[in-house]
């Protein structure tokens, strides 16, 4: 992988890092924050070495699906987002739970 492409890994984990314990984001939403393409994120979680200190289980579809996770499967990553306060019915994440990242946002800058 290219040295562009690892500090594009690098800042999505960061920016991911910054969603609060109680909420999720989207593919899209991450992606957006972090310039690069959705899928570019979900090859990024998908590749994640470390899911406790990288949450991946924290990212989900935009259309509020839950969607996989490699390392418990989809059970095990609405465990984990219910262990966290989140509420999941019928695999997916109601809107209210989704953390959008804004511009500008003074949290969302190093």
């Amino acid at each position: 992988m290219g040295n562009a492409s690892e500090e594009k890994r690098k800042l999505v984990y960061w920016l991911l890092e910054k969603v609060p314990k109680d909420r999720v984001t989207t593919y899209k939403e991450l992606g957006m924050a972090a310039g690069v393409h959705q899928r570019t994120v979900a090859s990024f979680m998908k590749t994640n070495n470390d899911p406790v200190g990288v949450p991946c289980f924290r990212v989900i579809m935009s259309n509020g699906d839950i969607g996989g996770y490699g390392f418990l499967g989809p059970k095990g990553k609405e465990e984990l987002l219910r262990q966290n306060g989140i509420e999941v019915t019928d695999g997916k994440v109601p809107e209210k739970y989704v953390y959008r990242f804004r511009p500008n946002d003074p949290k969302d800058s190093k």
